[in-house]
């Protein structure tokens, strides 16, 4: 589950930013570290128990994504690595926040779809950040919030 998301937030990331004013090389160094901020936020609010701030992330529960802890993370750890590339700290804040809501949307309908191709994705995996069967009963319960 984390090469997966790793992965899928690597290349959506790198796929937002590729028209941005920095070279391959600092558009690759803020996807890795974006796409490694994200895979640290899920992991540590799992880990610390806030598994509502994961599932809310990537459901459609009424709540803003723009006020979840990992979204805020998220924008501002991208914001920090296209600033220290060669942005502006506007630019790099911009940038941040138009690409990091795209990034999450992708993942939400990932997590959403019924499609088979699209069946790794899969809360009831999300323990595998935990590196296991842990907390299996309240994965169970956030599985069923995406019907899967």
């Amino acid at each position: 589950m984390i090469d997966l998301l790793k992965n899928f937030a690597l290349e959506k990331l790198k796929e937002k930013m590729l028209p941005n004013a920095l070279g391959t090389d600092a558009t690759q160094a803020a996807a890795e570290a974006g796409s490694s901020e994200l895979i640290s936020s899920l992991m540590s609010q799992v880990q610390s128990g806030g598994l509502g701030a994961v599932t809310s992330l990537f459901s459609n529960d009424g709540n803003a994504t723009e006020d979840n802890g990992i979204f805020k993370g998220l924008v501002s750890k991208l914001s920090g690595v296209l600033q220290n590339n060669g942005m502006s700290a506007e630019e790099a804040q911009t940038e941040a926040s138009n690409i990091a809501p795209g990034l999450v949307e992708g993942l939400k309908e990932k997590f959403q779809s019924s499609n088979a191709e699209d069946s790794a994705f899969d809360m009831g995996k999300i323990g595998d950040l935990l590196g296991g069967e842990v907390g299996g009963g309240i994965l169970g319960k956030a599985k069923g919030l995406f019907g899967k």
